[in-house]
């Protein structure tokens, strides 16, 4: 008998441990789908909300924020180059280059899951490709409209919200949610309310999380 599982993913587009958590994660659902049904959707989380427009140099950024040096900037990047092709996300060897707000991301990110519920994943990831792989400006509208058509989306509607403020309000209420309950770093991948898996884990660890749930 096949168990229904609800997995929300809170993530932002501009983290990489975010692009090798939902792959993983994608490729451990994969395995159970004779077992389990799942319902997963992309939540809002934003690391650096009040990034200016078009963005910072990322080894400013993590210097600032995180007080690290560009030689051990250039170790986290390789591992998170090699844990990227153990699942099968590619990352561009020179990181990202800069990083950007991603408002406008998850805007069309909570438009997708409204009206597009089955296409939301796809533009997560081309969201993910265009941010880690391609190192194209994230806060930018051709960026974000050529992420909609390849996730087969409706451009000139994507074009409409970005144009005003549709869903604003909601994805800041979702932001506000999930972090009043805890959830200050990404990815954080809750199963039906209850339970928490932190960081971009192994396709394994997801495996073995989704098995256990559906023989509880």
């Amino acid at each position: 008998m096949q168990t229904t599982l609800k997995i929300d993913f809170v993530s932002d587009v501009s983290c990489p441990w975010c692009a090798i958590g939902l792959t993983a994660l994608l490729q451990a659902i994969d395995r159970v789908k004779d077992k389990v049904t799942v319902y997963l959707r992309c939540q809002p989380f934003e690391l650096n909300p009040r990034m200016a427009p078009g963005g910072q140099d990322i080894t400013e950024h993590l210097t600032d924020k995180y007080g690290s040096t560009p030689e051990q900037q250039a170790q986290i990047r390789d591992m998170i180059r090699q844990r990227g092709e153990a699942v099968g996300f590619v990352f561009n060897p020179d990181g990202r280059g800069r990083i950007y707000n991603t408002f406008n991301a998850h805007r069309l990110l909570h438009w997708a899951g409204v009206e597009y519920p089955a296409q939301q994943i796809a533009l997560k990831m081309a969201l993910l490709v265009a941010c880690h792989r391609d190192q194209q400006a994230m806060d930018q509208t051709d960026t974000l409209l050529q992420a909609v058509q390849l996730a087969g989306l409706d451009v000139a509607h994507a074009q409409a919200i970005l144009a005003g403020d549709e869903f604003v309000d909601e994805v800041r209420e979702a932001e506000t949610y999930y972090t009043s309950r805890g959830i200050h770093s990404v990815p954080a991948v809750i199963l039906n309310d209850r339970q928490l898996i932190s960081g971009g884990q192994a396709v394994e660890v997801y495996e073995r999380a989704l098995r256990e749930l559906a023989q509880a």
